[in-house]
């Protein structure tokens, strides 16, 4: 149980890793796309971090998906599974290419091989998916200018490897079986995170589920009241998925951290993620037994790759998750994070944050401003 602990990673890392001068192992994945370009500027951003704090990162590069396949006939290789077993966290870029390939080796079932494959591998249990609107941005937003005023900051913590996804899947003539299933210690997982993310923010935890229906929801509800005691300080409710997908666009800044199991997880996450307006902005965490992987919400956009004008921020962010999650510098993840927030105060964007007025920059130059604004902070 302490593995899936925060507060202990936390601990452990601030008692141990920290002091010690032995560098933070990180398996770089850029997979496809645009993922080699923004992973150079979130590399150069951890290139900073390193001369700011002392602190020493080991990055590997290894190859995943379509840029995997061109070099071994296969999406997740055994060196790149190898490597990311030995490595203290995962950066992960994209993967998948252009839409008219989709069915040609390289790219069929890319994603699936790769992503599942990771997440099968390293038990990837648990997902946290940051939504934030940045002041600046508000009119990027689909949200009205009133709802937006009251601020938006939602942490959604999503089960990755149980429920229906992961039940039996069955078809018999006219009729289909899709088995959801869970037990105690897949949702004690998912909760934990949700109450000790929710201790270094806001304090309150929402468990989104469907118990006026279903018995998984029901058990969610059980492990969850049996759970809250040992967090006296964190508010708990609970809330049917179906008025929480109304409220998370009616009221979204009732909410600071969603917990919930699988597929609800996907479809909420999925709409909060176009709350801030791009998903160029939006990081993601996924939690493991032994390695936790970071990794941008967005996908591959090969439209766009090679061009030099893609949005690194969700990557650079995911970076700053690594740094909270995996080496407990909080200190360092919030100087990324002000940066960003510093640079887009500045009125630089790229180009799928653009407005009348903006600054328009490349890749490269926006990684540039970041990394001179955390050695001006």
């Amino acid at each position: 149980e302490a593995m899936f602990s925060l507060r202990s990673a936390v601990a452990l890392t601030r008692g141990a890793r920290r002091l010690s001068s032995a560098p933070k192992k990180v398996a770089v994945l850029p997979g496809d796309g645009i993922g080699p370009e923004v992973m150079d500027e979130a590399l150069k951003v951890l290139g900073a971090v390193e001369k700011i704090s002392g602190a020493k990162f080991a990055t590997e590069t290894h190859l995943i998906g379509g840029a995997a396949w061109d070099a071994h006939g296969e999406h997740f290789p055994n060196s790149t599974r190898e490597a990311c077993s030995k490595a203290d966290a995962i950066l992960f870029g994209s993967i998948g290419g252009p839409v008219e390939e989709a069915d040609h080796p390289k790219w069929a079932n890319a994603e699936r091989n790769a992503l599942l494959g990771l997440r099968k591998a390293f038990t990837l249990a648990v997902n946290l998916r940051p939504a934030v609107i940045y002041p600046m941005l508000a009119s990027l937003s689909p949200l009205r200018p009133d709802i937006i005023a009251k601020g938006v900051d939602v942490l959604v913590v999503r089960e990755l490897v149980g429920g229906i996804y992961f039940g039996e899947h069955k078809t018999m003539g006219d009729s289909a079986i899709d088995v959801m299933e869970y037990n105690a210690d897949q949702i004690r997982v998912a909760l934990k995170y949700a109450f000790e993310a929710a201790g270094t923010r806001r304090k309150k935890v929402t468990v989104v589920d469907k118990a006026n229906v279903l018995d998984c929801s029901r058990l969610w509800r059980k492990v969850a009241n049996e759970m809250a005691p040992s967090y006296p300080d964190i508010e708990m409710e609970f809330m049917l998925v179906d008025n929480a997908a109304m409220q998370i666009i009616k009221d979204p800044s009732q909410f600071d951290v969603m917990a919930t199991e699988n597929m609800f997880g996907d479809i909420l996450s999925d709409a909060a993620s176009v709350l801030p307006g791009s998903l160029g902005l939006m990081a993601s965490a996924s939690l493991g037994t032994s390695v936790h992987m970071y990794e941008p919400s967005g996908g591959s956009a090969p439209d766009i790759a090679g061009k030099g004008v893609a949005n690194p921020i969700a990557q650079i962010l995911s970076g700053a998750l690594m740094l909270r999650y995996s080496f407990a510098m909080e200190e360092e993840a919030q100087l990324i994070e002000k940066a960003v927030s510093a640079v887009l105060e500045d009125g630089l964007r790229t180009g799928d944050i653009m407005m009348q007025g903006d600054k328009k920059v490349s890749t490269k130059e926006m990684g540039d401003a970041i990394v001179a604004k955390m050695y001006a902070m």
